[in-house]
């Protein structure tokens, strides 16, 4: 004889997505990721796992920079999990600094071989000039495109199709003079956004207004700041073993 089920028998043994925690499958993405060519970390890889997770069905992730699709792959796998998608915005242009058609084609390929082209919507298309014809609400904004500061401040007004509370995160902010000049610009003297924290170089932000002591933890991060440019300069001067004094035992820039 079947016995029945109580609703408070049923609440102990259904899990539901809510209630695991956010890291679980988290491993297995990173083992596709990872092999992808880019410059996004574990840890940064993490941060943007969680920040997808946090998400429910329907929503809508924009990533501004896709490359390779490292970062594409972690954020659409999470995606996957809550119903979300992903819209992944790249021109794809000729030349050294966009990759052009070669990086577009292993891009796509990279989506199919770890499964997620089906969550993820290619725009080929600067971020600046698509910007303003936008009109669909995004609930989480990632921001990797071009460094310089006019278009990171550009890309960071994104924001005004995102919801008060939601998240943006920036790679190589407190790494790239273009990016951290807009960030202390627009956040630490602007209204709009609040610091969270960083993985390194990929830096989280609420739309939010800042305290006064959000500020602070702005300014906190320029000695960070200025180490980097300080490694990036002695690598250019090919001084990459003074570099490793300041703990930086890498040929290329920090991130």
């Amino acid at each position: 004889m079947r016995l029945p089920i109580r609703p408070r028998d049923l609440s102990r043994c259904v899990i539901t997505q809510k209630q695991r925690p956010l890291t679980d499958g988290f491993e297995e993405t990173w083992s596709l990721a990872e092999p992808v060519k880019g410059w996004m970390t574990r840890d940064q890889g993490l941060a943007l796992w969680n920040a997808a997770r946090r998400l429910s069905e329907g929503d809508l992730i924009v990533e501004i920079g896709s490359h390779q699709g490292r970062s594409t792959i972690v954020l659409a796998s999470a995606a996957r999990t809550v119903g979300a998608r992903v819209v992944a915005v790249d021109p794809f242009v000729d030349g050294r600094l966009f990759g052009g058609s070669p990086t577009r084609q292993r891009f796509e390929a990279n989506l199919r071989k770890a499964g997620v082209e089906d969550v993820v919507e290619l725009v080929a298309e600067y971020s600046t000039k698509l910007r303003p014809t936008w009109d669909r609400p995004i609930q989480l904004l990632y921001i990797d495109g071009k460094h310089d500061y006019w278009t990171y401040t550009d890309d960071l007004r994104w924001s005004a199709d995102l919801a008060d509370g939601r998240e943006i995160l920036v790679h190589d902010c407190f790494s790239s003079i273009g990016v951290t000049l807009g960030t202390i610009a627009k956040v630490l003297f602007g209204r709009r956004y609040t610091y969270l924290d960083r993985a390194t170089s990929l830096a989280r932000f609420r739309l939010s207004p800042p305290s006064f002591k959000d500020r602070l933890r702005v300014l906190a991060q320029m000695p960070w700041f200025l180490r980097n440019v300080g490694i990036k300069v002695l690598l250019r001067l090919r001084l990459a073993p003074v570099a490793r004094v300041f703990g930086h035992d890498s040929p290329y820039d920090p991130y």
